[in-house]
């Protein structure tokens, strides 16, 4: 089958790793994935965002740049209807964005089936942190993409309560989270503990405990928790490796410098993906500090594929993939304490961590939460809509009924 793979993500980030690992499961389950996304994603490294969408956010007034964004489908729609022309595919897949309506128009002129990936509520979270000035238009537009798409694939159940609060059925909703690509990430074993003694050695990590955190580390991440039980326990050979940046960093190292602990923490700044597997492989403890409500972290399925230890805080999305006490650790963060008491547990007794890991790691096959099996879902939910096919139940153990006999009109 032919996908068109449409979105408008111009930031080579977490995002971006999302689109590759499932275009690359696509494309490896044998299917032709055409890529209709902005030009410049492809001139840019690992970790470098849109520096245009930056300046046209921060020099112009709120109403201008989203009337940027929405008047970019326009442009956009015709390069949609080029690319349909030209290679003519069966269906569209698409990452939602707000003010982002071309796809849709695209499906309804082509009569193309329309499966639309959802990782955030955007005008919500938008509206609460950037405070959206053109209101009614980013909500219809939202509304409009999500009502329109034959099925909408939210990463969390959370997530998918909200979708169905603005109105889609609950039968053409079908959740599917994040994943690791297993061969990829992990590659054997022993390459990887060569890796890992590399880092420890380059790092100065070696004879301590390494707490771990990866990403792009923000202030309500709460990381300084981490340095006041380090610094609560100085006798121990505990230490903070972050691996990544972020705007929370200065303060987290004002923290450590007034707790006196500078030497207690590293941070290496943005690395490559290739290098992640090895450095994450140096963890003892994986950090999860803290958690938007509805996501589905990235970094929680690399810590599970390389079977660490979890920290977690006790969230609704968080359990859907994780059971405190039996693969990971969780907090209570409405319990100031509680944190910090679940990372000394885990700090103090390493067949704690020992067990947890071999749970965790068991995690990714017992939920199959691969890039691969995301994939195949996807593409039997085109197959239904293209052939009126019968869902796998393997697939789809807890599709309703009604969701398996839905076919395109």
């Amino acid at each position: 089958m032919k996908i068109l793979y449409h979105h408008r993500v111009a930031s080579k980030d977490g995002q971006y790793v999302h689109i590759e690992e499932i275009v690359t499961a696509l494309r490896e389950l044998g299917h032709e994935v055409i890529m209709a996304e902005p030009a410049s994603i492809n001139n840019k490294d690992f970790g470098k965002s849109s520096g245009l969408v930056k300046n046209i956010r921060t020099l112009l007034p709120g109403f201008v740049h989203e009337l940027m964004e929405f008047a970019y489908s326009f442009f956009d729609y015709f390069k949609l209807v080029r690319l349909i022309r030209a290679h003519q595919p069966d269906c569209i897949y698409e990452r939602y964005n707000l003010f982002f309506p071309s796809g849709i128009w695209a499906k309804k002129r082509y009569k193309l089936p329309l499966l639309l990936e959802v990782n955030a509520p955007l005008y919500a979270e938008r509206s609460q942190h950037d405070s959206i000035q053109l209101n009614k238009l980013a909500a219809w537009s939202e509304r409009y993409v999500w009502n329109n798409a034959e099925y909408v694939l939210p990463v969390t159940g959370v997530l998918a309560k909200k979708v169905i609060e603005k109105g889609v059925p609950e039968e053409r909703i079908v959740v599917i989270p994040n994943g690791i690509n297993f061969d990829k990430f992990v590659a054997d074993a022993d390459s990887l503990s060569d890796l890992a003694k590399n880092h420890r050695k380059e790092y100065q990590l070696e004879d301590k405990l390494v707490l771990g955190f990866t990403g792009f580390v923000r202030e309500w991440h709460r990381l300084d928790r981490v340095l006041e039980v380090i610094a609560a326990n100085q006798e121990q050979n505990w230490h903070l490796f972050l691996v990544g940046d972020g705007p929370a960093r200065e303060d987290l190292e004002k923290t450590a410098k007034t707790l006196g602990i500078e030497s207690r923490m590293t941070i290496t700044g943005i690395v490559g993906r290739d290098q992640m597997p090895g450095l994450v492989a140096t963890f003892d403890i994986a950090l999860q500090p803290d958690v938007v409500e509805y996501a589905s972290p990235l970094k929680l399925f690399e810590y599970l594929a390389l079977a660490k230890a979890i920290l977690a805080p006790n969230s609704d999305n968080i359990r859907e993939i994780l059971m405190d006490g039996k693969n990971a650790l969780m907090f209570d963060a409405q319990q100031p304490s509680h944190f910090s008491d679940q990372l000394y547990r885990l700090c103090s007794s390493e067949e704690l961590r020992h067990q947890l890991g071999e749970a965790a790691f068991a995690t990714i096959e017992n939920q199959k939460l691969y890039w691969s099996h995301n994939a195949e879902k996807i593409v039997q939910l085109f197959d239904q809509q293209l052939t009126g096919a019968t869902l796998d139940k393997k697939l789809f153990p807890n599709s309703i009924e009604s969701e398996s006999s839905r076919v395109k009109k």
